[in-house]
């Protein structure tokens, strides 16, 4: 049975998997939510569980204040996963959720347990830096830029009634990704997984490759035809890469940092 919502707030698992062996953290995008992920949790199910993190501000928390920074929203996801670090974890986060699972990672770190991996898809490397200020344009451009990366729910922004609904929570994701500032430190110790569609708008190819130097441990790059929801055409086969590499691993792989 999927977790209570009310019980879990922060934690959906659409699809517990006893005794299960490796869980993977999905952090949605600016304006996403935890049930993007279903598909990911029935597709990846048994050998990879999902914890999909829901953030305030939207669906069943719309009522709740959306959080306006990424350190903040860092340290609340922290703390709701630490409950659940008895099994080995590791992190997929896009666009704004790649960020997020970064900081969620050092955070993790540095409190003893270790990723398997951070798999950053959309986003550009924490280190290259672009200002944007999109979060402070009047309601229709900033709708428009939203619609302009054609997202698979781009069309729901027509109706008004959806729009309003939807759009402080919007405004508060891209205003805790825009001020985003990475602050120069040791890089992580899990291996990083960069994907990337080849025209993104939001991070290109080289600014992809640049996770490499946030991490002492392995690093790889995988483009994919298409912009920055490229994954919603290529879900098999970045589904593919996360459970051959998450089913992979060495058995003895311990989520306790030494």
């Amino acid at each position: 049975m999927a977790d209570n919502p009310e019980a879990q707030p922060w934690i959906r698992r659409y699809h517990p998997i006893p005794d299960v062996p490796v869980n993977l953290v999905c952090l949605p995008y600016a304006g996403g939510s935890a049930s993007y992920f279903f598909p990911v949790s029935r597709a990846l199910a048994p050998r990879v569980g999902v914890l999909a993190v829901q953030y305030p501000g939207r669906q069943d928390r719309r009522r709740e204040p959306s959080m306006s920074s990424i350190a903040e929203l860092a340290d609340a996801v922290t703390a709701n996963l630490l409950p659940h670090t008895d099994v080995p974890l590791a992190i997929f986060g896009h666009s704004m959720g790649a960020t997020l699972g970064f900081e969620v990672a050092l955070r993790l770190e540095s409190a003893g347990v270790a990723p398997l991996a951070l798999f950053a898809s959309g986003r550009r490397a924490p280190s290259c830096h672009r200002d944007e200020r999109y979060h402070l344009l009047g309601d229709d451009e900033f709708v428009a830029e939203i619609k302009s990366l054609s997202g698979t729910n781009a069309h729901l922004l027509d109706d008004e009634e959806l729009l309003a609904t939807a759009l402080p929570a919007l405004r508060g994701d891209y205003r805790a990704a825009e001020t985003y500032r990475y602050e120069p430190g040791p890089p992580l110790h899990c291996p990083i997984h960069a994907l990337v569609g080849e025209s993104d708008p939001k991070a290109t190819v080289a600014e992809a490759r640049a996770w490499a130097g946030h991490t002492t441990a392995d690093f790889t790059l995988h483009t994919y035809p298409g912009g920055h929801f490229y994954l919603d055409e290529h879900a098999p086969r970045v589904l593919d890469v996360i459970s051959r590499t998450l089913t992979a691993r060495p058995r003895d792989l311990s989520n306790t940092a030494k």
